[in-house]
């Protein structure tokens, strides 16, 4: 599955590339453009509802399904989130699904004093995508504190499977992970860490590839899979080096869609299915 769903970190990202902090319609653009090269190899496409949903939907084949962002970022310009919450337009009963079959909820997870506040949010979305009748896709993505950091007690491959084991029982229809040791290391040590892994969560589950390089992921996606995992859902790593090319449908033709593939066969492959999970 592609993941689409970037907003300011997708316009620091044109930054970077040297374009620029680029209007909307610059990154409307881009997310078409992965829409139509993406999507005939995609099984999912998660864009959020402010750039571009209706026109990326009614780009994506059949076979690929839409999931839909719910979350509501707290993000400086130029800066991670730091926070999330329900978006109301997405999941408020008259909310404007835009035909997705799934929403996607961003959880911020640390050991501080809103731990139990975010697990109460995590229970609240997963009640709401029920109730709409979607699916529901949680993502725990793992922070530090600033004690932790201080202390040089900061672990996050412990953090990654002890975020696991709290939020992935409360039922989320999938869960997204961020792989193990960043993706980066022998592949004996990454597949006993997915494995790890597999174990501490239940049900379903794919890996993200923020924090991952692009030439490292399919390892880490072989790896996760060897580990139980259903595939991935992710962005940065299938096109993030396609940003503010001066012809981003050939770049991603060049690019992007051999990476995808290649993904997709290891998944074909190696991966356990989503309703064996």
């Amino acid at each position: 599955m592609v993941a689409m769903d970037q907003r300011e970190s997708l316009r620091t990202m044109f930054d970077q590339a040297g374009a620029g902090r680029v209007p909307d319609e610059t990154m409307i653009a881009f997310k078409l453009d992965v829409a139509r090269a993406l999507s005939p190899l995609a099984s999912g496409f998660l864009i959020d509802h402010v750039y571009g949903v209706d026109a990326a939907a009614a780009l994506l084949p059949p076979s690929c399904g839409l999931i839909l962002a719910a979350d509501d970022l707290e993000q400086e310009p130029g800066g991670p989130v730091q926070e999330t919450g329900l978006d109301q337009a997405v999941v408020a009963p008259d909310g404007d699904l835009h035909g997705a079959v799934a929403i996607k909820l961003l959880v911020i997870w640390r050991r501080d004093e809103r731990r139990a506040q975010r697990v109460e949010l995590a229970r609240e979305f997963i009640r709401t995508a029920a109730e709409r009748g979607v699916l529901s896709v949680l993502e725990p993505v793992v922070r530090a504190t600033e004690a932790e950091l201080a202390a040089g007690t900061w672990n996050q491959e412990e953090a990654i499977i002890e975020a696991a084991r709290e939020l992935s029982p409360i039922g989320p229809d999938l869960y997204k992970v961020q792989v193990p040791l960043g993706g980066r290391a022998p592949a004996a040590e990454l597949e006993r860490e997915c494995a790890r892994l597999g174990e501490a969560i239940t049900g379903p589950w794919v890996v993200l590839s923020q924090g991952v390089q692009p030439e490292d992921f399919l390892g880490a996606v072989r790896a996760a899979c060897r580990g139980g995992a259903s595939g991935f859902l992710a962005g940065r790593a299938l096109w993030s080096d396609v940003v503010g090319r001066p012809d981003v449908p050939a770049a991603l033709a060049e690019v992007s869609v051999p990476r995808l593939q290649r993904l997709v066969d290891v998944v074909d492959a190696e991966a356990r299915p989503w309703t064996a999970a």
